[in-house]
């Protein structure tokens, strides 16, 4: 979780929500891939930190199934993100902080409690999740006080 926490303030320093994503590999240890939300500088709705991580990891080992890997994500994922990572039979996921708003794992539609999901995997919620809402509630309450004219 903490290079993915690295990847979310990566994401601040771009004017991005600070959610970061790693995917690696449980048996070895290696980091398969990582990156943070880019939405806004990508000019893609689908810029999510999972997406991009699974997209980059898929690359890298030559094959869109990435089974038995781990992602981490600071943020839980949303049905988009819960979709894909479904879609790539992720093995384990494990996210920071729920996300009660636009979350789809343990909040809103549950994607991986649905008889469509394709793959579950193993669900760990909550770590650093205290860190992981301090970075995304401060990033967003300052660009409330910022004025209109200083950026997006």
């Amino acid at each position: 979780m903490k290079l993915a926490m690295d990847q979310a303030r990566a994401a601040v320093k771009v004017g991005e929500a600070p959610i970061g994503a790693v995917i690696f590999d449980p048996a070895s240890g290696e980091v398969i891939a990582s990156a943070h939300n880019r939405p806004i500088s990508l000019n893609d709705p689908t810029g999510h930190a999972e997406i991009l991580a699974l997209r980059a990891a898929g690359e890298k080992l030559g094959n869109y199934r990435l089974t038995g890997l781990t992602l981490v994500v600071t943020l839980e994922p949303c049905a988009m993100c819960a979709g894909a990572i479904s879609h790539a039979r992720i093995g384990r996921l494990v996210f920071g902080a729920p996300d009660p708003k636009g979350g789809a794992v343990v909040s809103g539609s549950r994607f991986f409690d649905q008889p469509t999901c394709h793959s579950r995997p193993q669900v760990t919620g909550g770590v650093m999740a205290n860190e992981a809402s301090a970075l995304l509630k401060g990033f967003f309450r300052d660009r409330r006080s910022r004025p209109a004219d200083e950026g997006r």
